[in-house]
């Protein structure tokens, strides 16, 4: 009797092996929609440093591209989610202006978003670049050899 389990269905060439690929794609989807509601919700009214800001949105779209890079293995499915990421910094910056009463445009955020999405992307390039697959448990390879 066999005992063979059947072979689970391919995602998608473009992401990695992982056990459950469309649940790390899902909470990455909800990290970006989080990064959008933030974005345009009131802005606290905190004190920070002159800049302070442009820190916040280098790591937050910098973490976006990094968590990008552990799930997609090819380059133009990579690029491609960074291109995104860079027109959504965009777009919020444009939609903070245009939208909302508490927040402004501000040309400087777009930059410092699109160095972080660069940043984050250039992990690629690093031994991190498969953090994801060695610490998932239930990665596909695994499964089935």
């Amino acid at each position: 009797m066999s005992t063979s389990r059947a072979p689970r269905p391919r995602v998608g060439r473009s992401l990695k092996p992982l056990g459950h690929p469309l649940a790390w794609s899902a909470l990455w989807c909800l990290a970006i929609a989080a990064v959008v509601v933030v974005s345009l919700w009131p802005a606290p009214d905190l004190p920070m440093p002159p800049g302070g800001d442009k820190l916040h949105h280098f790591i937050g779209y910098g973490a976006l591209a990094a968590a990008a890079v552990q799930l997609f293995a090819r380059w133009p499915a990579l690029l491609g989610a960074g291109l995104g990421l860079v027109l959504l910094g965009i777009g919020l910056e444009y939609a903070q202006g245009a939208m909302t009463q508490t927040r402004m445009a501000d040309g400087a955020d777009a930059l410092a978003n699109t160095l972080g999405v660069i940043a984050g992307l250039a992990t690629r390039l690093t031994p991190w670049r498969d953090l994801l697959l060695r610490i998932d448990p239930r990665r596909s390879d695994r499964m089935h050899p």
